[in-house]
């Protein structure tokens, strides 16, 4: 999510704010637990540590993240790895405080601590590097627009595996064109089971399919062969130039990573369709044209990378 530019887009005021005082209260606690390293211990009546030199560190440390919170408050998109770090060590410190109440080896009302340290700035946090994956994407959109030629010049362009263009393919029958994720994706791998399955009935009536990926020719095919479909026609474009020239974009998190995209991919998984290794661009969206006579009959944009369109229905010609 490095930053294409010097500044990224103004954050929402409540983020740099949020940020701001999570700088201040790391370290006022940091500098609380330097100047006066007994001083928890003795409210939630333990024991003095042996060596309270150990807290006064830890104090430093938490001063530290206060310093990185300050500044990442200025540009919070541009600096989203002491966010993402941050972050981290609020997971995974309660989840050793857990450990250790759970043991005996500390007390309950010590976790009190995970509280205010750790658990209130978990969803703040994690807004602040969802706006932050937005920002990349929108910057991302920006740098790779470039005058791109319309869509019959780009279909006319883009030649496949037979050798002939996508264009050319759709001059005698319509063409369902299917862009895919990358290849390890456990949807594009149900996607091609879907087709091959489908095939015979979109090919009987009078449509012929054709498959766009982002991986290499030799890759591909290989890939496809595992479902029968070697032999369509195909699209290598790993610079997404026809996938952004037909309006397919990269997704949000939430289209990528939200539960729905969990849960229908973990009932994919459960049909089989396991996760392989990556190829291709892992954010960009898949989505499906009826093509002919080299021009865009219809159009299905997925909504999430998890979508599971008819191709039955979108291969009848209007």
């Amino acid at each position: 999510m490095n930053p294409r530019s010097a500044s990224s887009p103004a954050a929402p005021r409540w983020m740099r704010m949020m940020l701001w005082v999570a700088g201040i209260y790391n370290i006022l606690w940091g500098a609380w637990a330097v100047l006066f390293p007994t001083a928890l211990f003795d409210w939630l009546g333990m024991a003095q540590p042996s060596y309270p030199q150990l807290w006064q560190c830890i104090g430093m440390i938490v001063g530290v993240y206060g310093v990185g919170y300050a500044i990442a408050a200025t540009d919070p998109a541009r600096h989203w790895p002491v966010v993402l770090v941050g972050l981290l060590g609020k997971v995974f410190g309660p989840i050793g405080m857990a450990q250790a109440v759970w043991e005996g080896s500390l007390p309950a009302a010590f976790a009190v601590t995970c509280v205010t340290n750790d658990v209130i700035w978990w969803v703040p946090f994690g807004l602040v590097l969802k706006h932050a994956w937005e920002v990349h994407l929108g910057q991302s959109e920006e740098a790779e627009k470039g005058p791109l030629p319309g869509e019959r010049t780009l279909l006319a362009e883009a030649v496949t595996s037979t050798g002939q263009s996508l264009a050319e393919l759709s001059q005698e029958t319509p063409l369902l064109l299917v862009f895919l994720r990358h290849s390890g994706c456990t949807f594009c791998r149900e996607a091609l089971a879907d087709l091959a399955r489908v095939r015979q009935a979109i090919e009987a009536s009078g449509t012929r399919i054709a498959l766009v990926h982002m991986g290499e020719p030799a890759a591909f095919a290989t890939f496809s062969g595992q479902y029968g479909l070697s032999d369509l026609p195909a699209v290598a474009d790993p610079s997404r130039r026809l996938y952004g020239g037909l309006g397919l974009r990269r997704g949000k998190i939430s289209q990528l990573l939200g539960w729905k995209v969990w849960w229908r991919g973990f009932q994919a998984f459960l049909r089989g369709h396991r996760v392989g290794k990556f190829e291709g661009d892992v954010t960009q969206l898949p989505g499906v044209f009826l093509i002919f006579r080299g021009g865009v009959l219809r159009r299905h944009f997925h909504q999430t990378s998890a979508d599971r369109p008819d191709y039955q229905v979108l291969a009848k010609a209007p």
